[in-house]
């Protein structure tokens, strides 16, 4: 794909960034050279290779799921400043 100083410029206003003549000039080979690079990688044969979502594979820990706690319903309410019917009393914000 050959990349001309209209699409580098089409590029910068749809990305909201202001460029000028200089630096337009400047970027035309430098994204020819990124699309050839990718152009590039796309003649790779990866036909064996399966797909990936980290270099470093990562296993999760995973634990039993079974309730630890509970049952201190007394507890976590003791220092509230207020109870509402073992539940956490809050002031109306809503009339």
């Amino acid at each position: 794909m050959s990349v001309d100083t209209a699409t580098v410029a089409k590029i910068a206003a749809l990305a909201r960034i202001k460029v000028n003549e200089a630096e337009i000039a400047a970027m035309v080979p430098e994204l020819g050279a990124i699309l050839a690079w990718v152009e590039q990688l796309g003649e790779v044969d990866v036909s064996g290779v399966e797909p990936m979502t980290a270099v470093i594979e990562n296993h999760l820990r995973l634990r039993e799921d079974k309730v630890t706690d509970g049952g201190v319903q007394a507890a976590v309410l003791a220092n509230a400043p207020a109870r509402q019917d073992g539940f956490f009393g809050v002031p109306k914000v809503i009339e």
